[in-house]
């Protein structure tokens, strides 16, 4: 018996179908080993050695993958073609190392680009060593990122309150949104004008032209500032003659697009899918291990963690074949087209993401597929297949137009495209990010010399508008053109710029949190080097060089560090005043913006002598007076958030307090204001005033009079209960909104508006509770499960998620899910082998697993908000 190991139990499954009796496949959910999150797991003092730790779920594995190695006659490590896969079979093998299982036994590596029985056959014919170069990059950057997380972390938490970690690019992927959004704040928009002429030729047909030339002076686009000079150019062109003075008629071919690699997939997802790069990876990386179609199971892509954007000659061929059946032979070009990638630091030579079957047409695999699967599948499918047609090929047209006013002459201008052949545009086109309309009607027959006749002249008004902020598939795209990380890590940093709390989305774009403004400015002040797009560029290419094994990854490390630890050094005596100033000045626009009244930004507007500046909390940042404790002016770092939305009810400020307006039945003020565990909702003042949370995803901006007082009301009656007659509450407490009958508490979950739940909703979740069937796993509000069918041995499997993540319940058994499996793609043979994995390993049903503990029974009494939870040392980013 031959042992063949890869990392997830759906690519194993695949592969047992095709390798027979004669293997047994495991597999090892990935890294079985990691580095504990504690100081000392790289100790620099003692040649960078690392202390890896084998706990939970990789410690079964490994005890699983010794038992099945003390009766193998060969061991096969068959993880993934990178430089991760190359780490997970090196742990692998360390780990049975240590355990002293193998006593001679081979062991080889295996290689393959697509989970298909061709190609698996094809690797094992072709067995190698470990590549330990590739081994090496992984220990310099899993190094890397751990020093810097734990060494810089700890630097923020003591010099900046409220900041949650750093990290080697995530802290660079951060700065560029920040950036943004300053180069947002500080601009001001200009006022320009658009003079577009509608106009006839002889038989009739219109068509538009634009302004763009004056006595003989070119005029562009901001030229015209004034509607007085609109106007006047108006005036001009209503009286105007008109005629063609040229027509000039270019080809022009446009050329396909390369297969997908990972940074173009997630971007085009993202685009054309709404799908974030993270669920792209994880869809993909299902479609990647195998998928059941028509009884088979077939991996349906490539490979999908590459910089490659080249395919196999045989996928060209068939390719080339598909093209000539689907669309025509007039749709294959004369030649194979030839990719090669454009990126100085691309990665391993891996193939295109592509189709392992060509041949195999979206259609007639989507009923096999999940939703977001299909769709995914699809999109791979055409950009492959496009990438190997025809290019289109157009003719744009540009037509000069002489306007003469008496003696003088203006020009307008007309351009149109003409698609002469659409080639590669009849399947697939690219999407693109923020970009501007092109003008690409079609013109009417022209030709010089021929009269004009006016239609209408219109003269509109425009301002020039921000760079936009970065969406999840433009700003991997600005990382990929810095060099700035690596496809396999996109989707975990910008996951983890989100879980920090640095940045949210809002409209599909990324908006800088204010703790994450802070972060970067801090970095950028104290530590500069190491948020400069060029070094850590620069640090990815000697990566690279590593991994070819050019760079002792060693010697990589020690001048890292000798640098990086003098930084360090330098700021132990930074004083607090110190880090205020600098930030002071980096954040000026986004803290202090202009007055409305044309006073000074940093003017304190309560004592009228004292100077605004950043002040740090033992909670965070915020704003405040020089003249403290004579002046006692607060406010939240954004000067938006506390001047709210500047609408009506937008309220106004007053010493740091948002006053909302009076409660028409009591004649008291209704204020919302920022305490130590977040804003709160007060009415009135005195000694017990009543006070409300704001609900999460509610804003202080957005907070209006009218729903303030609606959240004083809680708790409010929205049932009777259908069997004790009586009350059933909603309100807002400890943790979060609740529907109570008696000592029996219900959470709602974010789907309801505690402002508005009705009575049928409100007796279904008491009734659930009191009868058992509602609850919380771990303390966490649980996610609705969804059934996966029954197991072999009897009972219903259902996913559900939890306070620590999704799970599979099968009667007392819980199996939790790998990070490489999500909640909604999950599958019943998945479920399967995961709750057989923890029922094996001594849990569950069948084995001594006990069923999580439900939550304690609520207090009678909904209590205030739950302290905010101060950073651990432990939370360290990885990069």
């Amino acid at each position: 018996m031959k042992l063949l190991i890869v990392e997830s139990p759906a690519k194993a499954k695949t592969i047992n179908k095709y390798l027979g009796p004669d293997y047994e496949v495991i597999a090892s959910f990935g890294h079985i080993r990691d580095l504990p999150a504690k100081d000392g797991s790289v100790d620099p003092e003692n040649d960078f050695a690392m202390l890896w730790e084998t706990e939970g779920r990789g410690a079964k594995q490994v005890a699983e993958i010794a038992r099945a190695a003390k009766n193998a006659e060969k061991v096969i490590l068959a993880t993934d073609p990178d430089r991760e896969g190359e780490a997970i079979s090196w742990h692998v093998l360390e780990a049975l190392n240590q355990k002293r299982v193998l006593k001679g036994i081979p062991v080889e590596r295996v290689t393959f680009n697509a989970v298909t029985k061709d190609a698996v056959q094809k690797a094992l014919a072709n067995p190698r060593p470990i590549d330990q170069a590739l081994v090496d990059a992984y220990l310099a950057r899993r190094a890397l990122d751990y020093l810097v997380g734990f060494t810089l972390s700890p630097v923020l938490w003591r010099k900046l309150p409220g900041a949650r970690s750093a990290g080697r690019v995530q802290s660079v992927a951060l700065r560029l949104v920040s950036d943004r959004e300053r180069e947002i704040e500080a601009f001001r928009a200009r006022e320009y004008w658009s003079l577009i002429a509608t106009l006839a030729t002889g038989s009739g047909a219109t068509f538009d032209a634009r302004l763009s030339g004056a006595d003989g002076k070119k005029i562009t686009r901001l030229d015209i500032g004034t509607g007085d000079e609109a106007a006047a150019f108006k005036a001009a062109l209503e009286t105007a003659r008109f005629s063609v003075a040229e027509v000039e008629a270019k080809p022009v071919r446009r050329h396909p697009q390369p297969p997908f690699q990972t940074s173009t997939l997630q971007q085009e997802a993202s685009r054309k899918l709404g799908m974030a790069p993270a669920r792209t990876m994880q869809v993909a990386q299902r479609l990647y291990e195998g998928v059941d179609i028509g009884g088979e199971t077939v991996g349906l892509i490539t490979y999908m963690r590459t910089d490659g954007v080249d395919m196999d000659g045989s996928a060209i061929v068939a390719a080339r074949r598909v093209i000539g059946k689907e669309f025509g032979d007039n749709y294959v070009p004369d030649a194979p087209r030839k990719y090669t990638v454009k990126a100085k630091n691309a990665q391993e030579a891996h193939e295109a993401i592509r189709p392992t079957d060509l041949g195999r047409l979206p259609a007639m695999v989507a009923r096999n597929l999940e939703p977001e699967q299909a769709k995914l599948y699809e999109l791979i499918w055409k950009r492959t297949i496009a990438s190997q047609m025809e290019s289109a090929s157009m003719e744009r047209t540009t037509v000069d137009i002489a306007a003469q006013v008496g003696a003088r002459g203006l020009e307008l201008r007309a351009t149109g495209q003409v698609v002469l052949f659409d080639g590669f545009l009849t399947l697939y086109q690219e999407s693109r990010d923020d970009e501007e309309d092109e003008d690409s009607k079609k013109l009417p027959p022209m030709k010089a010399g021929d009269p004009l006749e006016k239609r209408a002249i219109a003269a509109d008004q425009h301002f020039t508008e921000p760079p936009p902020r970065f969406s999840e598939a433009s700003l991997v795209k600005r990382m990929e053109e810095l060099g700035i990380g690596r496809p396999s890590t996109y989707a975990a940093t910008l996951a983890t710029l989100r879980d920090r709390e640095y940045v949210r989305i809002e409209k599909k774009r990324l908006v800088p949190e204010d703790k994450g403004m802070l972060v970067t400015a801090f970095l950028e002040s104290f530590f500069k080097r190491y948020v400069e797009f060029d070094f850590t560029a620069s640090l990815e290419e000697k990566l690279d060089l590593v991994s070819s094994g050019d760079v002792d990854w060693k010697v990589l490390l020690r001048e890292f560090w000798d640098e990086f630890t003098k930084s360090i050094g330098e700021t132990k005596e930074l004083r607090v005043g110190d880090v205020l100033e600098a930030l002071n000045g980096i954040l000026g626009q986004h803290v202090f913006p202009p007055r409305a009244d044309g006073g000074d930004p940093r003017g304190c507007q309560v004592c009228g002598t004292g100077t605004l500046s950043l002040k740090l909390g033992k909670f965070g940042a915020f704003v405040g007076c020089s003249n403290y404790p004579e002046c006692r002016f607060t406010r939240p770092l954004s000067a938006s958030a506390a001047e709210g939305d500047g609408s009506a009810e937008g309220g106004q400020t007053q010493n740091g307090v948002r006053i909302l307006g009076k409660d028409p039945a009591t004649d008291q003020e209704v204020s919302v204001r920022d305490g130590r565990f977040g804003p709160y909702i007060q009415l009135g003042e005195g000694e017990k005033p009543k006070r409300s949370s704001l609900p999460k995803g509610d804003t202080v901006g957005s907070l209006t009079l009218e729903k303030a007082l609606a959240l004083l009301s809680l708790p409010r009656e929205v049932a009777k209960h259908p069997t004790s007659g009586e009350p059933i509450l909603a309100g807002i407490g400890r943790y979060g909104p609740y529907v109570q009958h008696g000592k029996t508490y219900a959470n709602i979950d974010k789907a309801d508006d505690i402002l508005e739940i009705g009575a049928n909703r409100a007796i279904d979740l008491i009734v659930a509770k009191e009868s058992g069937a509602g609850g919380r796993r771990f303390g966490a509000a649980a996610t609705p499960g969804r059934e996966l069918g029954d197991h072999p041995q009897g009972g219903k499997m259902e996913v559900r998620g939890g306070k620590y993540g999704p799970y599979v319940a099968w009667g007392k058994v819980y199996a939790t899910l790998p990070k490489t499996m999500t909640q909604e793609s999950i599958t019943a043979e998945q479920a399967i082998e995961l709750v057989n994995a923890k029922a094996a390993a001594g849990g569950g049903a069948k084995g001594k697993t006990k069923a999580p503990a439900k939550k304690p029974a609520a207090s009678k009494k909904a209590p205030a908000k739950a302290k905010s939870a101060k950073p651990k040392k432990t939370a360290a980013a990885k990069g």
